[in-house]
């Protein structure tokens, strides 16, 4: 797959294309839709697929201060377009310039001119230009000016969250924030991730007998509620069952929040510098303050337990 960041680095004899656009935060499985859909109909075409999105995210540029809390990092994002089968991904820098461009001249600048867009893949929800002016409408019309068709793909949840609510970035948003991140896998279609640098803590964690990964987190990160969950820490390629706590470990009178990861049953390991990614399961409790550290350590016992029984251990 070929990686782009800017129009200039497209290949001047770039061919035609199967285009989707958007910040694809996550990659949800609405997204895998439009991409899938896009991969699927240049491959039926003979032409190449290429994903537009968007560095730093459109809404920190428009209205400062309000970047989302992001699901997936640029990278990630990337990674899991490349498992989609899709061809390219061209990351657009999105400054208050760019931010000023008509539908027409984005349409006309970026799938006219680069991408030389024969199909162009979206969600009925999709806007663009100046002011988010432009709509599914807005595009088909420009490609009948242009020379491009638009599918307009349908991209509702059909499973336990109700018939007829919509994948979106922000429902599986609003689903990690409240650490309900079963759900947050349904929207997603895998377990939500956070990654990051392992740094030093207070070590109370190796004190107690239960060695925890700090996890210093990408700037943006969705983070799940405080509390206890299971799920999967990932260093140098290997995948570990792990207790997962976030919180300010109220029991020591912590005042920073933090995602600490346990490998079960790992002994010595050593993951201080690497980065790392944490993947949440499901939740199991609360963040509490104990009252003794006996107390603690049983219910870090029990968390344990739970956790190895869930990941399969």
């Amino acid at each position: 797959m070929q990686r782009w960041r800017g129009l200039e680095e497209v290949p001047g004899d770039w061919g035609r294309s199967v285009v989707t656009i958007g910040s694809f935060d996550g990659v949800h499985r609405g997204h895998q839709l439009i991409i899938g859909h896009a991969v699927a109909r240049a491959r039926e075409l003979g032409v190449s697929s290429v994903v537009v999105t968007f560095d730093p995210h459109p809404s920190e540029v428009v209205r400062p201060g309000s970047h989302p809390p992001l699901l997936a990092a640029h990278q990630r994002r990337a990674e899991l377009m490349g498992e989609l089968g899709v061809d390219a991904v061209l990351v657009l820098p999105f400054t208050p310039a760019f931010s000023q461009l008509s539908p027409e001249d984005f349409v006309r600048q970026v799938l006219v001119d680069s991408l030389h867009a024969t199909v162009v893949v979206e969600g009925p929800n999709f806007r663009f230009g100046h002011r988010a002016s432009g709509n599914v409408e807005v595009l088909a019309e420009l490609g009948r000016r242009y020379g491009f068709s638009t599918d307009v793909l349908d991209l509702t949840v059909r499973g336990s969250l109700g018939e007829g609510t919509p994948f979106s970035s922000t429902l599986a948003r609003r689903l990690v924030t409240e650490g309900d991140v079963g759900s947050a896998a349904e929207v997603l279609g895998r377990p939500h991730r956070v990654e990051g640098t392992v740094v030093r803590g207070a070590q109370r964690g190796r004190e107690l007998g239960y060695p925890t990964a700090n996890v210093e987190t990408l700037p943006h990160t969705a983070i799940p509620a405080d509390g206890v969950y299971a799920g999967w820490l990932t260093a140098d390629g290997e995948r570990m069952p792990a207790a997962i706590s976030v919180g300010t470990n109220p029991t020591f009178d912590g005042t920073a929040r933090t995602v600490e990861a346990y490998a079960i049953d790992r002994i010595g390991l050593d993951l201080y510098g690497l980065h790392v990614s944490v993947d949440f399961l499901a939740y199991l409790r609360g963040m509490e303050k104990f009252d003794t550290i006996d107390a603690l350590l049983d219910r870090m016992a029990t968390d344990v337990k739970q956790a190895r029984e869930l990941t399969g251990v």
